[in-house]
């Protein structure tokens, strides 16, 4: 088993920033993958960045790349969610996710993962 818990979540007006972070229970093992969905209300829930490990790679939904930035510290075992230019379409319960093992990196974001956290709420006002 392997715990997630998210930090960061807050409000901010449009064009604002925020910093979501995920700290792992315990290391993940071959390859395997970390990343971020988010459900808004009466919506299914959506993938939103990820990153593979031992070697990093990362990949995004088309709805946020060039404004969100994954990174993962594979020596603390945590994840972190750069979101820049917020808009009120990002607002939603953020949640960290993991796959170990992880199939593919390519289909992890269409996927339900198995570890989820417990979510973080991001609100985002114009």
């Amino acid at each position: 088993q392997v715990q997630l818990v998210e930090s960061g979540g807050g409000s901010v007006q449009a064009g604002g920033s925020l910093t979501l972070s995920c700290a792992a229970s315990r290391a993940l093992y071959g390859y395997n993958c970390m990343g971020w969905f988010r459900q808004a209300p009466g919506k299914e829930p959506e993938g939103v960045a990820a990153a593979s490990g031992p070697y990093t790679t990362t990949t995004y939904a088309a709805s946020v790349k060039g404004r969100f930035t994954v990174s993962r510290d594979n020596s603390k075992n945590t994840l972190t969610l750069q979101m820049n230019n917020l808009q009120p379409d990002d607002t939603a319960t953020y949640y960290c996710v993991a796959d170990s093992p992880c199939p593919a990196l390519s289909t992890f974001l269409t996927r339900r993962p198995r570890y989820w956290g417990q979510g973080t709420q991001v609100t985002v006002s114009s």
